[in-house]
């Protein structure tokens, strides 16, 4: 199983955290780049990966409510059985 490390604290807009997360994930050019084409990306389109978010807290920082939803859309995607979540602040 593939791991990949993603760092929240690079999250600083909706923009950025969607091309870094395709970048860190090699998600497809078609990427729409919103939370139900992440949602599909994480279910449908992923190898089985472990997925680390580091320093979590730094979505509601830099996100708000949008870094909650973006934190809800990873956790939820972990239930569908292609990614394995970790989720820390270090």
């Amino acid at each position: 199983m593939d791991a990949v490390m993603l760092d929240c604290r690079l999250m600083t807009a909706k923009k950025e955290a969607h091309e870094y997360i395709a970048q860190k994930l090699g998600f497809p050019d078609y990427y729409g780049k919103n939370l139900d084409a992440l949602y599909d990306c994480l279910t449908e389109f992923c190898r089985k990966k472990l997925i680390v978010l580091r320093f979590t807290s730094a979505l509601g920082d830099n996100l708000g409510k949008y870094g909650d939803s973006l934190l809800s859309v990873f956790t939820d995607a972990d239930g569908e059985g292609k990614i394995s979540l970790v989720i820390t602040e270090k």
